[in-house]
């Protein structure tokens, strides 16, 4: 596992003690760092990079399957990020053993079910755990019957979450794709199942651009989507997410690269979900000290702030946080502004919303 230099950071909120990570942006010394937010809603959570050891292990036991090492440390190494993680590309290749032991009706419903439980347990209040049917289909699995799996195992936990259904970059799933979109419309709630889509993957390579037709269609259907985009390709590609419908941006956080993308963004009133762990490993950003979510969120952009692939990068969104107090002043005032966005923004009903708030204490 690519562990950040952890400077141990002591807040007293709540008897709690957190981690911090490390940039070289201004550093705040342990006496001033004020924490706000000890409830979290994340809204950019991949379910197979939410995938740690302890839960490979129950997955590997409920389907008798054998997993690479029983070595703790060694099966860490395998889920985590490497040390020489140098893009994105690298960083996706971490997900080929979690993949794998959601590829049965059981193990993906039981993946769902846990990872809730595990998010649930660290503070979060609101998820949407998003994952690409056309992923587990290699042992007979239907795309729809991913979906049910997923469905069953979301209907077993108390936390607050729903389903964000993945299309995927890449050459020859079209028809793939065009099925997911036709899944959303079949099984689309308002809140308690699948509540939008997304199309993640290798978005340099497969630029936003090409999928144009696919997210037509889902205009067409009523789909409140998001679209990653502005990660490892330009502000280009959130401009062509926009126009396309998008009301989220999955990262977004290459928007200042055009500022007239950034104007379109604060206009629109788009809500970006930032990720600064996932950015700093997957070197979307090239100089953390200049990790520009604080420099969005004081011009006036809807910022929210979550974790990706908290499993495969070693962090949680408690981590996000505190992260972001110690190394970029992230004040009070600014972390109950993201969780308002992330309410504002969240794919459910006007009922949970209020119910986030007044849980919140915003009304």
């Amino acid at each position: 596992m690519k562990k950040r230099i952890l400077p141990v950071l002591c807040i007293i909120i709540a008897g709690s003690v957190f981690l911090s990570g490390y940039s070289k942006k201004t550093m705040q010394s342990e006496e001033n760092v004020v924490a706000y937010a000890d409830k979290y809603i994340d809204l950019h959570l991949h379910l197979d990079g939410a995938i740690t050891p302890d839960i490979a292990k129950k997955l590997a036991e409920v389907q008798k399957i054998e997993l690479p090492t029983d070595d703790d440390k060694e099966l860490e190494k395998l889920l985590t990020v490497p040390e020489d993680c140098t893009n994105l590309n690298d960083f996706l290749k971490c997900f080929a053993l979690p993949d794998s032991l959601m590829m049965t009706k059981e193990g993906l419903s039981e993946a769902v079910y846990l990872v809730a439980e595990n998010i649930q347990s660290q503070g979060v209040i609101y998820a949407e755990i998003r994952f690409a049917p056309q992923l587990h289909t290699e042992k007979g699995m239907s795309q729809e019957d991913a979906v049910l799996a997923a469905l069953e195992g979301l209907k077993r936990t108390d936390l607050k979450a729903n389903l964000i259904l993945c299309c995927m970059r890449g050459d020859g799933n079209e028809a793939a794709n065009y099925e997911t979109v036709e899944l959303a419309k079949k099984y689309l709630v308002e809140d308690g199942g699948v509540t939008g889509i997304d199309i993640a993957g290798a978005e340099a390579i497969y630029p936003t651009s090409d999928y144009s037709e696919l997210f037509a269609k889902a205009k067409e259907y009523g789909i409140p989507f998001t679209i990653h985009a502005g990660e490892a390709d330009g502000a280009e590609s959130v401009k062509y997410a926009i126009e396309y419908g998008a009301v989220r941006i999955g990262h977004g956080v290459r928007i200042n690269e055009d500022k007239s993308v950034e104007e379109l963004v604060k206009n629109k009133g788009i809500y970006l979900e930032m990720c600064p762990t996932s950015n700093r490993q997957t070197h979307a950003v090239k100089d953390m000290a200049d990790y520009p979510l604080i420099d969005y969120l004081n011009n006036g952009i809807k910022v929210t702030l979550n974790t990706d692939d908290m499993a495969i990068e070693g962090t949680t969104l408690a981590n996000e946080y505190r992260y972001m107090e110690k190394n970029f002043g992230l004040t009070p005032e600014q972390e109950k502004l993201m969780l308002a966005n992330s309410i504002d923004a969240a794919f459910t009903s006007e009922n949970v919303k209020n119910e986030l708030r007044k849980e919140l204490g915003f009304e």
